[in-house]
């Protein structure tokens, strides 16, 4: 059985493209099952090695800087030896469950359902975007659907907002159906990008079909450039305002298109459902904190860890006559009077609150970098 970095088991191939291959595997480390994406020679060819290599690595970091309950976490980065080059891959959490596509080929979903989920991946791409970071490919294959809700997967072609294609010469990276008209005309990716996307996934989950018919790759790329979409069919109980939502997300132009953030609170209240999303917008930071009080003592407080350890002590003195001599003053936290270890977060209140799983998103963890809340409908909320 293969073995990559010393420590991932490949178990069985659960998934191939023509840029990579999915393995489900194990991690021997942490005792773990794992999902490891290996990049297949099509794209070292496409691109150059460096080249795939250095895609790969920005695949695996703007990944991991997510944490969102509604994306794939990213756990490791790695390149195996092979015979003529190094085959990047990347770690990523094992999710169970079936992709969008694999539900839409049985039919037309409930359209509650495709709301919620579109609401979900609409709050996966506000965290995405309140790091900088586009997906450029949100498509039914990309979104797993799992017992606990949607999982945006593969950032294999994520870029910073606002960053050119590697290769300008190259084809527009995304699948030509998903990728907003701007695209092909040699603009760089951007969040509104991200957003005509979820509008054509919208479209796609709420009629079963993509919003413009065409014979070819060629007709579609025009199509979407210089006709409007298809009407939805009628859809009975289905707010005007998700209708309205699609059509703008759909806009040719982009600054026209709903940031992530609105279309994930607008479609999370047509059904009554809970996402979380960055309480800041892309391109806003909030004032850094100060260092409290308690974490200033916990940081400059001695520690012999993590440095040269001292000469040991004779195997004659009495533990406690170690601790006695000991250099390092007793740690008191101010909130308890006691002494001890210093915990750099502070007490834990044992009547705090506490995690729950529940229906979709219910395991709340905020977006990294910036605060996040979980929204319950009981307002309006309008671009």
């Amino acid at each position: 059985m293969r073995m990559l970095g010393g420590r991932y088991r490949l178990e069985q191939r659960i998934g191939i493209g023509g840029m990579a291959e999915v393995w489900r595997g194990h991690d021997d480390v942490l005792d773990r099952p794992v999902a490891v994406k290996i990049m297949a020679p099509a794209m070292s060819g496409t691109l150059g090695e460096v080249t795939s290599i250095d895609l790969v690595r920005t695949e695996a970091r703007s990944a991991a800087r997510l944490a969102h309950p509604n994306v794939a976490g990213v756990h490791d980065f790695g390149t195996s030896p092979a015979p003529d080059r190094e085959v990047p891959y990347i770690v990523m959490e094992l999710v169970d469950g079936q992709t969008l596509s694999e539900h839409l080929a049985g039919g037309t979903l409930d359209w509650r359902i495709a709301v919620r989920v579109c609401a979900e991946v609409a709050a996966a791409l506000a965290a995405a975007h309140a790091q900088h970071v586009v997906h450029r490919d949100i498509k039914p294959s990309n979104i797993m659907l799992t017992p606990s809700g949607a999982k945006v997967l593969d950032f294999g072609i994520a870029a910073a907002a606002g960053s050119h294609d590697p290769d300008p010469d190259a084809p527009v990276m995304g699948t030509p159906a998903y990728v907003a008209p701007e695209r092909f005309q040699g603009l760089p990716a951007t969040p509104s990008s991200d957003m005509y996307s979820l509008g054509v996934l919208l479209y796609h989950c709420l009629s079963g079909r993509l919003p413009w018919q065409a014979e070819s790759g060629t007709a579609l790329i025009y199509a979407q450039r210089y006709r409007d979409p298809d009407p939805l069919p009628p859809i009975e109980g289905l707010a005007p305002e998700v209708l309205d939502l699609c059509s703008r997300c759909l806009d040719k132009d982009p600054a026209e298109r709903p940031t992530a953030l609105v279309a994930a609170l607008l479609l999370a209240e047509a059904v009554d459902a809970r996402v979380y999303v960055p309480l800041m917008e892309i391109g806003t930071r909030p004032p850094r904190p100060e260092i409290s009080t308690w974490d200033q003592r916990a940081a400059e407080a001695p520690t012999n860890m993590a440095v040269t350890p001292a000469e040991p002590p004779s195997p004659n003195t009495p533990a406690a006559l170690v601790s006695a001599d000991s250099d390092d003053p007793p740690v008191t936290d101010p909130t308890t009077g006691s002494h001890g270890p210093v915990d750099p977060h502070g007490p834990v209140d044992p009547h705090g609150p506490v995690g729950s799983q529940g229906s979709s998103c219910s395991a709340v963890r905020p977006v990294s970098g910036s605060p996040s809340i979980a929204h319950r409908p009981g307002g309006r909320h309008r671009a």
